[in-house]
């Protein structure tokens, strides 16, 4: 009886180590990015906290929009306020009554 042409080799601790090393560099390189990725879980609150900021920043921008929008809208012509005319003139030519006391505030949001 002849014997078989195929034999078995026993395979070497690098053989059997190889595929399991393998496997956990790529869970470990795979899993790092999900934790510490752009898009990960450090990522996304990240994301959140800057999604945050910039709702509040646009609360704010759209107070400030609203103000100027109502100061122009007293200075149209069919909606003339004199106080407003007699404050952007004091404004703009920097004189007052020599009876009149000026006092001088800063401007909101400058």
């Amino acid at each position: 009886m002849p014997f078989s042409a195929t034999r078995y080799r026993k395979k070497t601790l690098r053989q059997r180590l190889a595929a399991p090393v393998i496997a956990f560099a790529l869970i470990g390189y795979f899993g790092f990015h999900a934790l510490n990725g752009e898009l990960g879980l450090v990522g996304k609150a990240r994301i959140e906290h800057r999604y945050a900021e910039l709702e509040k920043e646009l609360s704010q921008l759209t107070a400030e929009r609203r103000e100027l929008e109502r100061r122009v809208a007293l200075l149209r012509p069919e909606s003339l306020d004199p106080d407003m005319i007699d404050e952007r003139a004091r404004a703009s030519l920097n004189v007052v009554q020599p009876q009149e006391l000026a006092i001088l505030r800063p401007q909101r949001g400058r």
